[in-house]
């Protein structure tokens, strides 16, 4: 029943009442990746979408679906032996909020190290 209720009132959590009818009437399905997302195209392949395994992150689709995806290539990964190259990343989750968010020098946030003292180049603002 929850799942039901967050598929009608939620879109970043999958996807919606209208995109699951749209995708069982018209989408073909093309393949899905290491990470449980799913790849449709329309009948005549003018149109491609992918249904999210969980939250909706764009950046979690790997670099073949992505050329996929935005018409760069005409062969799914799904139909081909597709290889990442050595210099293209894999998918890692944004870190914003975590520890492992990026700290840039004198950030207050920096695990073990102090902001700089004042030197005498600044005077602070007195009204």
């Amino acid at each position: 029943m929850k799942e039901w209720l967050l598929e009608i009132f939620t879109w970043w959590q999958g996807q919606t009442i209208g995109t699951r009818f749209h995708t069982w009437r018209f989408g073909k399905k093309v393949g899905s990746d290491e990470f449980g997302n799913v790849y449709y195209t329309n009948a005549d392949g003018s149109r491609r979408w992918v249904i999210y395994n969980g939250a909706a992150e764009a950046s979690a689709i790997p670099t073949g679906w992505h050329g996929w995806m935005h018409h760069r290539v005409e062969t799914p990964p799904s139909d081909e032996a597709y290889a990442p190259r050595e210099w293209q990343k894999s998918f890692e989750p944004n870190h914003t909020g975590t520890a492992k968010a990026y700290r840039p020098s004198g950030s207050l946030l920096r695990p073990g190290a102090e902001r700089p003292r004042v030197t005498g180049e600044y005077d602070a603002w007195t009204p």
